[in-house]
């Protein structure tokens, strides 16, 4: 059975992100979309502010969709999915001060959802103008760059050239991996936005050519940063799945998102996998091609990452 697809657009307050759903709702493209808009408080205004439209919108208030409201979000996911056929995929627009984790996190943890609906990509919109200084006193703004798939660097009128090349350096320092695309008033392709299959097994095999460095390690404000780590040699199943299952059930509060693809000892697959704090999913998928080296490439963003302690662990993995 086909799942349907759910964008998540977040970012925070005022970056753009209900001008982009608005445009996504008013291109000419043929496909029907569910929307559910989350606005933070009693009284919700973001469903005022979305177009008219064909398209259901459904709205959450008195509270971030990351908090007492996912209880909310999994019901409406659940109704939606007894109608489906009404509408080809599903756009969750978050409030701006929303951690997308927990949203990321539903389609893992509730069977209902995961069986007929897929998280497609995290897409965070950025106030080119603005960030510097959120990056600098807003928790939630560095976790929104860090979860992304596709960042949106927004309002580039309002900045210059140099700004943009700063302010994209200080976002690949918290999300080496993500697309950056820079945009005015939230214009862009919208291929480059939708069914990017950011959370597919199947298509993370096909990584950014920036996603992995070996050993490199970004950083902002020693807070959320991302090491990324190979190993030549194959690797020991097992001694990966405990290595992993511990350092996630140990820290993964800390740890935003992992993911990579692995090389094991007597496997002609590649292992594709990826996780959202404490919770993983994991498959072997293509075989390594002929002339592909198997290397194995891994990368966790998040808190307080003891790299020392990461690279030898990894590293431990290797087979005898």
């Amino acid at each position: 059975m086909d799942r349907v697809p759910v964008t998540v657009l977040t970012g925070y307050l005022g970056a753009g992100k209900t001008t982009l759903l608005n445009r996504i709702l008013t291109e000419q493209h043929g496909k029907r979309y569910a929307v559910v808009v989350n606005e933070f408080g009693e009284i919700g205004i973001d469903n005022d502010l979305v177009v008219e439209t064909d398209e259901e919108v459904f709205e959450m208030n008195n509270g971030c969709i990351c908090c007492t409201v996912r209880g909310d979000l999994i019901r409406i996911l659940t109704g939606l999915m007894r109608r489906k056929g009404r509408f080809d995929a599903i756009l969750i627009e978050t409030t701006g001060l929303a951690d997308p984790a927990p949203v990321a996190q539903t389609f893992f943890v509730d069977e209902d959802v995961q069986a007929k609906a897929k998280l497609d990509a995290v897409v965070t919109v950025v106030d080119a103008r603005n960030i510097e200084a959120r990056l600098a006193d807003s928790k939630e703004a560095r976790e929104q760059i860090a979860f992304a798939d596709v960042i949106l660097l927004n309002k580039t009128d309002l900045a210059t050239a140099e700004d943009l090349d700063r302010i994209e350096g200080l976002i690949r320092a918290v999300n080496t991996s993500a697309e950056i695309h820079r945009t005015r008033n939230s214009v862009i392709d919208l291929d480059k936005v939708l069914d990017r299959g950011a959370f597919d097994l199947d298509r993370i095999l096909a990584f950014e050519p920036q996603f992995l460095r070996e050993g490199h390690v970004h950083s902002h404000n020693d807070d959320i940063a991302s090491i990324s780590l190979t190993a030549v040699e194959p690797l020991d199943e097992n001694k990966f799945n405990r290595w992993i299952s511990s350092i996630l059930q140990s820290k993964g509060a800390d740890i935003l998102r992992s993911k990579g693809i692995l090389s094991f000892v007597n496997q002609d697959d590649q292992f594709v996998f990826q996780g959202v704090h404490m919770l993983m999913d994991g498959d072997y998928r293509r075989p390594w091609a002929a002339d592909d080296p198997r290397i194995s490439r891994i990368v966790f963003i998040g808190r307080n990452l003891d790299v020392p302690a990461l690279k030898a662990g990894f590293e431990a993995c290797r087979a005898a």
